[in-house]
């Protein structure tokens, strides 16, 4: 038994540990979520009485609106994490498969800009939308659109250089085949090219909606009208000050919510990812 657990037994022990740490956190979410007083002082891991009172309370309650906060959240990481992909494998596209003038320095740009956080210019962004606000209010403030147009401001960031690195590694042949054979380069990139980077797609893409999902501080400044909010600016709102302890439950059963579209999301791209690393490959 001793000569086990010495060669084996201890490595099941520390998966055991890992796990435990890594449940915990969901446990008691879980458990604060069916908990039917709702409040962090009388959260327990196993709660008494359990039922689902605070799931109802949150999508009836007309203080928080959380399922137009999901509908806002879900809407803007798909849309924004869709046109920030396509933008991202156009720009990667170009810049690895096309010689111009510049093609060096727009490069080295974009690896330069993403190093700076968007929030960074959060002043000047500010203002630039206020002025847009008075012009065209649809893509101003507390605006689904405005916040979105905000976003695909830094699309061509680390996306870009990360897909440019992905495309380098497809040989340059099949480009050469392909015009041999009179494809465009509208036909090569569609057709050829982008069946061939899936791998990185999914990634980026997951990425992405990921980071649109709980992205805060940007919509925490431009969304103050509580229908336009998105879940991580009205979640916050729903345990800042006083309402830290009441609507705890409340929260906790909006967290486990929050979390499905992301794992959707996740194991919906899972498939494309091996996919792309299975096939598609040259063989020689």
């Amino acid at each position: 038994m001793t000569r086990w657990f010495k060669q084996v037994g201890w490595r099941h022990l520390v998966v055991l540990v890992v796990v435990a740490f890594a449940l915990f956190p969901i446990l008691f979410v879980f458990s604060a979520a069916i908990n039917p007083l709702g409040t962090l002082t009388s959260s327990q891991l196993l709660p008494t009485g359990a039922s689902l009172d605070n799931f109802a309370n949150l999508f009836g309650s007309v203080t928080y609106p959380f399922a137009r906060w999901f509908f806002n959240s879900v809407f803007i990481a798909l849309s924004a994490s869709f046109a920030s992909l396509l933008l991202s494998v156009l720009a990667a596209y170009a810049f690895s498969r096309m010689r111009f003038r510049g093609r060096r320095v727009g490069v080295l740009t974009l690896l330069l800009v993403q190093m700076f956080p968007q929030f960074l210019a959060i002043v000047a962004i500010f203002i630039i939308f206020t002025k847009v606000t008075e012009l065209y209010p649809a893509f101003g403030f507390n605006g689904v659109w405005g916040l979105m147009l905000l976003y695909l401001g830094g699309a061509l960031g680390g996306n870009t250089w990360l897909m440019k690195g992905f495309l380098d590694t497809i040989p340059k042949e099949l480009d050469e085949a392909a015009r041999v054979d009179g494809a465009t380069h509208a036909q090569i990139f569609w057709r050829i090219i982008l069946p061939l980077v899936t791998p990185i797609l999914a990634v980026t893409g997951m990425l992405a909606f990921i980071s649109t999902m709980s992205e805060f501080i940007i919509a925490n400044v431009f969304l103050r009208d509580p229908e336009s909010k998105t879940l991580a600016v009205g979640m916050f709102g729903m345990i800042a000050g006083d309402g830290r302890n009441a609507n705890f439950g409340m929260f906790a059963a909006a967290t486990l919510i929050t979390a499905v579209p992301t794992v959707g999301v996740f194991l919906w791209l899972q498939k494309y990812i091996v996919c792309g690393l299975t096939s598609g490959a040259v063989k020689s």
